[in-house]
């Protein structure tokens, strides 16, 4: 079938009745006559040469020519409309589908959502949360912002910021603090990363105690439980500038340690778009400003 010549009105005709199973209701939909939509209907069986519906005497059933050919036409009007959707001042609006580790997400990226908005108005960003366990081509996304060491295998990863980690806990637990063997007597509040408590006391020449405190699966939680009272964290100090600043959260200790950094990575085999590009390159200078 030649494609310039596809029977486009008799398609979108036969999916409004599919869905309808009935012309009349398929009519209303399209602003036409029901005569209209079934004159089309029939055309289009006759150009393929194939019954599409049983006419019934109340509405109709699709045959199984009909029902092989509703979910292709339903899935090409979908992608039509979403596509025409995008055009926004006579633009077509590009998207970006981003995943971002949560704790990346709330203590940085958010505050700066609308400057890249306001600079990159025809770019639609799509932000999903993830724990840091992200799946770039199962999950449709064009890139993903991770804590680690830069190792996924097929990804292309770019470091973006050093991210130290460090005691955090709230003010009446740091009041009984004197030093970082204290830390041994509290609940030591854990990520799904084991070595990192440990990494830290050795840092500081203590043997570490046996961590049996709750574990988390992003620090921004486990931040929440330490400034609740409920432990210690350790956690991306970077991350929490303004509860540091407002003393909802205290750094007991100065002794850091580097357990990895935030990357932007995306799938070595995905090409870089432009409004990929667009977005890589104003994460860059908003993290060097």
């Amino acid at each position: 079938m030649d494609r310039a010549q596809l029977p486009l009105n008799a398609l979108r005709a036969f999916e409004a009745a599919a869905r309808h199973l009935n012309f009349t209701r398929a009519a209303i939909e399209l602003c036409v006559s029901q005569g209209a939509v079934s004159h089309q209907v029939a055309a289009l069986e006759k150009r393929l040469g194939a019954r599409l519906f049983h006419r019934l005497p109340r509405g109709l059933a699709l045959t199984d020519d009909g029902q092989a050919l509703v979910p292709v036409l339903a899935e090409t009007f979908d992608r039509i409309g979403a596509t025409l959707d995008r055009f926004a001042d006579g633009r077509f609006q590009h998207v970006v589908n981003i995943g971002v580790v949560g704790t990346f997400a709330t203590g940085w990226l958010l505050a700066r959502l609308d400057d890249f908005a306001a600079t990159h108005p025809h770019i639609d960003l799509r932000v999903s949360i993830n724990n840091n366990r992200v799946d770039l081509a199962g999950e449709g996304l064009d890139c993903a912002i991770r804590f680690g060491d830069g190792a996924w295998h097929g990804t292309h990863a770019e470091p973006l910021m050093a991210a130290p980690l460090t005691p955090l806990c709230a003010p009446l637990v740091a009041a009984r603090l004197q030093g970082p063997g204290d830390l041994v007597r509290e609940r030591l509040l854990r990520s799904y990363r084991v070595s990192e408590w440990e990494s830290w006391f050795a840092a500081v020449g203590i043997l570490p105690p046996n961590l049996r405190g709750p574990m988390f699966d992003s620090s921004a939680l486990m931040v929440g439980a330490a400034m609740a009272g409920l432990g210690v964290a350790l956690a991306p100090k970077a991350m929490f500038g303004h509860e540091l600043t407002t003393e909802r959260l205290v750094q007991p200790f100065a002794v850091e340690i580097d357990a990895g950094r935030y990357w932007l990575t995306r799938l070595l085999s995905r090409k870089e778009g432009l409004a990929m590009k667009a977005f890589r390159q104003w994460l860059m200078g908003a993290i060097s400003a």
